[in-house]
């Protein structure tokens, strides 16, 4: 059984910081390119912040223009794991964040997964 869980959410002061984690399961997670995207309320989907597979080289890691500078991604394939270490926070960083997972064959998804999200609040 598949599953994506994120975990780390919660409250936060502006200016803080918070580290979301994804735990996967059920699939081979070393094979799937990683991503977080972010839903604020009454708004869509915002891609975040992804992590290639690693497997043609170095690990490659992609940064939305709102968050570089101040968001770190990384990956575990021991632990299936992937984080996302948000620093100085900002209220228009309030959202639900979602941890994604697609196998690629080029531009092609082949498979793709979605956790159920996790609440992030960033708030005086």
């Amino acid at each position: 059984q598949v599953q994506l869980v994120e975990s780390g959410g919660g409250l936060v002061q502006p200016g803080g910081f918070l580290r979301l984690s994804c735990a996967a399961s059920g699939f081979t997670f070393s094979n799937y390119n990683m991503y977080w995207v972010r839903q604020a309320p009454g708004k869509g989907l915002e891609w975040v912040s992804s992590i290639d597979t690693g497997d043609r080289g170095p690990l490659k890691y992609y940064y939305a223009d709102s968050v570089k500078g101040r968001f770190i991604i990384s990956r575990g394939n021991r632990e299936n794991t992937v984080w996302l270490q948000m620093n100085d926070l900002r209220p228009e960083d309030t959202a639900v964040y979602y941890c994604n997972a697609q196998s690629r064959a080029g531009a092609m998804v082949i498979y793709e997964f979605w956790g159920p999200g996790t609440q992030v609040t960033v708030s005086a």
